[in-house]
């Protein structure tokens, strides 16, 4: 992934703001600049429990140590659910989550409802946190969502560029996801209901297999994640735009207590806000490669892409 890693700093390094990658003396710098005050304050950083949300919390945790917080990790919490116990609790200052996940899991909120933006998911999950104690910080520009993907020769063969193309040749396909994709609005249930598809075949994989069964030819078509690591720098699989914005976008935002960030003081906010600014669709995917595919740890990864964007050295 030698490829992957130069385009990881090449993304990271695109933005305006970057004093390292352009050579420009005049550009404002990004490097996060460490307060000896912020050593008072205890910092926990907690994730879920796969690869993107490792990635995200070394992210936060290594940029937030850099500003001078004295940083805990613990980056295998579980689910959603737990995690937000945790929050809770006071084992964490906060964590990673999507925008989609907070609506419908926490706050019951049906995928359909969930707004397609970001900015208006973010004020919806934020105004609903603060009802409970916690808030959180703005996303970052990319979106972790359902797709329904398929080989790109496959996509050719058929004329298919959008979900909605599927019209009147869905009933030949075969279609592969998650068990629980059969009963969700933004999965199978919404594929059937809002585009009028109907499939072959629907058959429940793990997820590690999502990508196996299009290259062994199980599966037509495969219920993939928008930010999965198999989509960095090829052109092997494509995804259907989702026309009807059915399969409800999430962008991650950090979750955190009100009480944290008063505690914490403005640096807390101001650094996971810098780093995930340009923390795009491009780059998650690259990061991610480097885990999965390359079997780098999380944690060096981070530690990349921070100093490739200049914001430690």
């Amino acid at each position: 992934m030698a490829i992957a890693a130069a385009l990881v700093v090449a993304a990271c390094g695109s933005s305006g703001s970057s004093s390292t990658a352009g050579g420009n003396p005049s550009a404002p710098s990004t490097l996060i600049k460490s307060d000896p005050q912020n050593g008072n304050v205890t910092l926990t950083v907690g994730s879920k429990n796969f690869t993107e949300e490792f990635i995200l919390g070394q992210i936060y945790a290594q940029a937030l140590k850099a500003a001078g917080y004295n940083v805990k990790t613990q980056l295998n919490l579980g689910s959603e659910t737990i995690a937000l116990k945790a929050i809770e609790g006071g084992q964490i200052s906060g964590y990673p989550e999507y925008t989609s996940t907070a609506l419908e899991s926490f706050f019951d909120v049906k995928p359909q409802d969930v707004p397609p933006t970001a900015t208006a998911a973010y004020t919806m999950a934020k105004k609903d946190l603060e009802k409970q104690g916690q808030t959180a910080f703005p996303p970052a520009p990319y979106s972790s969502a359902n797709a329904v993907g398929t080989l790109t020769t496959t996509a050719k063969k058929l004329g298919v560029k959008s979900i909605s193309d599927l019209k009147g040749k869905s009933q030949n396909l075969t279609i592969y996801g998650s068990p629980e994709c059969r009963q969700r609005i933004d999965c199978l249930l919404g594929l059937e209901k809002d585009y009028g598809l109907q499939f072959k075949s629907f058959t429940p994989v793990d997820i590690g297999l999502r990508y196996q069964v299009l290259d062994k030819g199980q599966a037509d078509l495969s219920i993939l994640f928008t930010s999965d690591a198999q989509l960095a720098n090829t052109n092997k699989y494509t995804l259907l735009k989702d026309d009807k914005h059915v399969l409800t976008p999430g962008y991650p935002m950090w979750i955190t207590t009100k009480k944290v960030v008063q505690q914490a003081g403005p640096d807390y906010a101001k650094t996971i806000e810098a780093v995930n600014k340009d923390l795009d669709l491009k780059t998650i995917r690259e990061l991610n490669a480097r885990v999965d595919i390359d079997k780098q740890s999380p944690a060096s990864v981070a530690s990349e892409y921070l100093k490739s964007a200049g914001f430690i050295k």
